[in-house]
């Protein structure tokens, strides 16, 4: 920990490294692993227990009076109706984590009167740190990060994350994807929102997007991308995200080329955009089945 970072900041670390110690130990077993379903492919596991226990304790006993909000455990821990909130998934990945596919971290966020004003996201199989300040910048293992400098979607790489979830509109966000795919370099579904929110801010990718998402998913990352230069809001392009399940993330100039394509998807769209939207489903529905073939007159 480094005596430059803001004091709550070091905290928010020595919690993600305690819980990356964690996850690495029992990545070296994970077929061991006790692993339950939330629901249809939404796993935890028992390290995901763990992991937020560890970074709960941590926080805690260096803010006792500062309130929780973990993925596992709500709000059931820390002090309720605090101005100070941490907002924690201890491993993000979970899917990829327990098929041994080494994409996911632990983020940790602190909300200030609903503010985010501390990042962490620790990816503990690289060992990469990625941390921010509100108005102090963001950092990957104390280098600098800056969004990429791309301006023309064509030469964009752009991440994403599937439907998965039982409900989830499958077939949208398949005209939503082809949308994209289309006008850019490439898209990829890591299936990490957090880190794929770290690596928007450390120009490794020049956008994500993404719905369903929960606010452990995006707090850290999103502070790491504003902190880095970049945007981030909902598909309308409107600055709140945080609570509204859906994310929209880039440099500058590709965010603002992104929100005309992805508008139309939001939740908050105007009727005329969702109308777009179903008129698209319909024409790419399969045409409805012939009547049947009258019988022939007999030979």
């Amino acid at each position: 920990m480094s005596s430059n970072l803001h004091p709550m900041l070091n905290v928010a670390i020595k919690a993600a490294r305690a819980a990356g110690a964690i996850i690495n130990r029992a990545a070296l077993d994970v077929e061991s692993v006790r692993i339950s379903r939330k629901q249809v492919n939404d796993f935890v596991t028992e390290v995901d227990h763990a992991s937020e226990n560890a970074i709960i304790e941590t926080l805690l006993t260096a803010y006792p009076d500062h309130g929780i909000l973990a993925e596992e455990s709500g709000r059931t821990h820390g002090r309720q109706n605090a101005e100070n909130v941490w907002i924690i998934d201890p491993l993000d990945g979970t899917t990829n984590f327990i098929h041994g596919f080494p994409v996911y971290c632990v983020s940790i966020a602190l909300a200030v009167r609903g503010r985010i004003e501390q990042a962490v996201i620790y990816d503990p199989t690289r060992n990469d740190l990625f941390t921010a300040t509100r108005g102090r910048g963001a950092y990957m293992n104390e280098r600098r990060m800056r969004v990429s400098k791309r301006t023309d979607l064509r030469q964009c790489l752009i991440s994403t994350g599937f439907p998965f979830r039982p409900g989830d509109n499958f077939n949208n966000y398949l005209r939503m994807m082809g949308d994209v795919m289309q006008r850019t370099a490439g898209l990829r579904r890591p299936g990490a929102a957090a880190l794929d929110l770290a690596y928007v801010a450390a120009g490794f990718t020049d956008a994500f997007f993404e719905t369903g998402l929960s606010p452990w998913d995006v707090a850290a990352g999103s502070l790491l991308v504003t902190e880095a230069g970049g945007l981030v809001g909902n598909f309308t392009g409107e600055p709140d995200f945080l609570e509204q399940r859906e994310c929209l993330a880039g440099t500058p100039r590709i965010y603002g080329q992104l929100v005309p394509i992805l508008q139309k998807y939001s939740r908050f769209a105007t009727a005329g955009e969702k109308a777009q939207v179903r008129q698209a489903a319909e024409a790419d529905a399969p045409p409805a089945a012939q009547e049947e073939e009258a019988p022939r007159d007999a030979e």
